[in-house]
């Protein structure tokens, strides 16, 4: 869980502190696009803790509330961990909008490391709901149709 806090200040830093160019390219659409891809990164992370919330589940920790319930809807229909995922698109939306290559590896380095918390956040997850492991084979991790 530190790590992927440690993450998110690299992209931060990388964002304010080292920003870069890409010579050639035309700096306006890549910053339009980088904008882009974060705000739809934002909104994912929206969509998925509102449907927590309403769950009674959400929670920052891997291992799930006690009380909470099983969501497979809104955009648990799609992806597994679709806080995750939209952590993953604002790191690379900053990237894309900074042009930074410092961002671009927190970026990596974060997918890394949720992905792994995914990992043990699922075995968790098989214990406390009976339904995750058949829900498990039906939908993608973090990439929907591929990952």
């Amino acid at each position: 869980m530190i790590l992927q806090f440690v993450c998110i200040g690299l992209i931060t830093a990388g964002v304010l502190l080292l920003p870069g160019s890409v010579p050639g390219v035309d700096r306006g659409v890549v910053r339009l696009a980088g904008d882009v891809v974060l705000v739809a990164g934002l909104l994912v992370i929206g969509w998925a803790v509102g449907a927590l919330r309403r769950a009674r589940s959400f929670t920052a920790f891997p291992r799930p509330l006690a009380e909470g319930a099983l969501v497979e809807t809104g955009p648990y229909g799609f992806v597994r961990h679709p806080v995750y995922s939209g952590l993953v698109l604002t790191g690379l939306g900053a990237t894309l909008s900074q042009e930074s290559v410092a961002t671009g590896l927190a970026t990596v380095a974060l997918a890394v490391v949720l992905d792994l918390k995914r990992r043990r956040e699922e075995l968790w997850l098989v214990e406390r709901f009976p339904g995750y492991a058949a829900y498990r084979t039906r939908t993608r991790a973090l990439i929907p149709f591929l990952y």
